[in-house]
């Protein structure tokens, strides 16, 4: 079986909000089929914002670890639950 080679790299997009209710609103929206590109845009406190929540390509060890754990276990399109880290509460979407 070939491994990926971009196992070791995954691409996420996130959703960075200061209270956890507020990213529960937010995660109710992307399950009911909103736009996850468009409510980054109008929500996320992080600067990736403006491409959509978008932060490209990282390995491991670049992230919280939190952060981490949740996005390297979500399949490709999957979106996370709440992920709560000293930055406040992240939504996150496996992008690839």
């Amino acid at each position: 079986m070939k491994r990926d080679c971009m196992a070791d790299k995954i691409r996420c997009a996130h959703i960075l909000v200061q209270k956890e209710s507020q990213a529960k609103e937010i995660l109710d929206k992307i399950k009911k089929g909103e736009s996850f590109s468009k409510l980054a845009q109008q929500y996320s406190l992080d600067s990736s914002r403006r491409k959509g929540g978008d932060l490209g390509f990282f390995g491991r060890g670049i992230m919280v670890k939190e952060f981490e754990k949740a996005a390297f276990s979500l399949q490709k399109g999957q979106v996370s639950e709440i992920v709560k880290t000293q930055f406040g509460y992240h939504i996150i979407k496996r992008l690839e």
